[in-house]
């Protein structure tokens, strides 16, 4: 719930702060809006059937769990209709129009990979693999604090938010923004959360709570750690590795799913015995859920309630680590059983590190987290909404124009409507790009997170209109390959990813253009005048 309310703030402030520039590129650069003065309406048109044709290619693939490409889809649409409005003339082929986001797909992944490679390599060689992990990175965090906090501030004044009318800012002004915000962040983390991480992670302060962190430097002060009470179970830190590698009979997530295995030493018959009892089923979140919504009369003002509760939060209340490795041993769906079996060989390879430093970058990928989706946000709902703010423009002033603002409310409702999509329908993706591509963990989460935000606001800084998708797939196999092997990545996974990356682009414009094409084409009569 957490995850989702601070993604829908920072995917709406990306999207109205930083998103006109691209928003600008996908409707100028792809076609030739001159070629339709004469008839504006056709254009209007072609935006609306691109629109309606990436919608349903979109909805489709996020309900098979294929991480298509939102980019990909209204490229394609916008091609798609171009050609069927004034054929294939009409379209930018050149490199200031399509060849140019062509260009970055190919590039944007790779380029990513890079990023995360170099941020998790400086973590894994400066704190998680010496001698002091815990140390190193209570010394490091800061540093990293200010870069991501700076990126933030680099595509807000940066010439990336035309919204706020920054582009007269002098470079003074710019790195003097830039460096004050990192430098204030730096100082934040000084101040409150360093006692706190030292409190709960050095002196094993078992009873602090979350909260405390306001107390800041009165942390410092604080007394002596009390003896643990018998029978006290809870954990300073949780384990960041619970269900993903090591022996699997030994994990409490995985064990109640796995035969069970003979003692040496022990009666044939027992163990024979205890093979043959099959696990209760464990129930997730969701299914409970579900269980308690269908279980009083519709009816009733409960029943109302636990149903419309259900049907609006089914997105949230997915436990999408557990359904990444299977619900009881199983995974649902054919594509799903393929393409996430065996998890178990992929995460073995990875190495496990310290769960207290792993614990100091859950806390930074907090910040990472609201790094990209603030850099989606700029990018993707740009994207989405390039069509509907030529609908707009057209609509208003009855001609095409090259040069038109994008309208700040059009940004709000791309904004808005993503949220909403993410909330109830996101869970289908984010259990294929999770550990189903290789282990995930805080400082490798942090590292694949600021890599693919760093290329994404890049790409929005020159408008280049790429795919998010891309980035973090290709910062995710970036961050695997530092595993030193190539087992460590389920290739299934990265296959049925560039499928449909292959296949977005033809399709959205099949539909989209076939679409337009039975518009324009259709047959037309003249109706008769009625006479006086």
């Amino acid at each position: 719930m957490q995850a989702m309310a601070i993604a829908t703030v920072c995917e709406f402030g990306g999207a109205v702060l930083a998103g006109s520039r691209v928003a600008d590129t996908i409707r100028n650069k792809i076609l030739d809006v001159d070629d339709f003065e004469s008839n504006p309406s056709v254009l209007m048109l072609g935006m609306l059937c691109a629109l309606v044709g990436s919608s349903l290619w979109l909805t489709l693939a996020t309900k098979i769990g294929l991480p298509v490409s939102t980019t990909h889809s209204i490229v394609g649409g916008i091609i798609g209709v171009g050609i069927a409005a004034i054929g294939g003339g009409g379209v930018h082929w050149g490199w200031d129009g399509v060849s140019q986001v062509f260009a970055a797909w190919f590039i944007a992944p790779g380029i990513s990979a890079g990023f995360a490679m170099i941020i998790f390599g400086i973590t894994k060689y400066g704190v998680l693999e010496r001698s002091r992990p815990l140390h190193n990175g209570l010394m490091m965090i800061p540093a990293y604090f200010g870069v991501t906090s700076a990126i933030l501030a680099m595509v807000i004044v940066w010439k990336g938010a035309a919204s706020l009318d920054l582009d007269d800012w002098s470079a003074g002004q710019i790195l003097g923004c830039v460096f004050g915000v990192a430098g204030g962040v730096v100082v934040l983390y000084a101040t409150f959360l360093l006692p706190f991480l030292y409190r709960r992670l050095v002196k094993e302060d078992w009873t602090l709570k979350n909260w405390e962190v306001i107390k800041g430097p009165l942390l410092w002060k604080r007394g002596p750690v009390p003896p643990v009470p018998e029978g006290h179970t809870r954990q300073i830190v949780q384990d960041y590795y619970r269900g993903h590698g090591g022996n699997p009979h030994l994990d409490p997530v995985l064990a109640p799913n796995l035969p069970a295995v003979p003692e040496s030493g022990s009666d044939i018959e027992s163990n024979e015995k205890k093979a043959s009892v099959t696990p209760e089923p464990t129930l997730t979140r969701h299914a409970k859920s579900k269980l308690e919504a269908t279980a009083e009369p519709l009816l009733t003002w409960r029943g109302f309630y636990l149903r419309a509760k259900y049907y609006f939060f089914h997105g949230v209340d997915r436990d999408v680590v557990s359904e990444q490795i299977g619900v009881n041993g199983k995974h649902h769906g054919f594509a799903a059983s393929f393409l996430a079996r065996d998890l178990t060989k992929v995460h073995q390879p990875v190495k496990h590190y310290d769960n207290k430093t792993e614990h100091l970058y859950s806390f930074l990928q907090v910040m990472t987290a609201s790094t990209a989706s603030f850099a989606h946000g700029a990018n993707d709902v740009s994207n989405a909404v390039g069509p509907l703010s030529a609908i707009y423009l057209i609509w208003r002033s009855g001609e095409t124009s090259s040069k038109s603002p994008v309208p700040i409310w059009v940004l709000a409702y791309g904004g808005a409507a993503i949220s909403i999509g993410l909330w109830t329908y996101g869970y289908n993706l984010m259990i294929n790009l999770g550990n189903r591509l290789t282990l995930h963990s805080p400082s490798r989460g942090f590292s694949m997170e600021l890599g693919a935000a760093t290329t994404v606001i890049l790409a929005t800084r020159l408008g280049l209109p790429i795919s998010t998708t891309q980035c973090i797939t290709g910062a995710t196999v970036g961050v695997g390959l530092c595993s030193g092997t190539l087992k460590a990545i389920n290739w299934r996974m990265i296959a049925w990813i560039y499928f449909g990356w292959l296949i977005t682009l033809p399709v959205a414009g099949l539909i989209s253009g076939g679409i337009m094409g039975i518009i324009i084409n259709a047959p037309r009569w003249d109706l008769p005048t009625p006479s006086a």
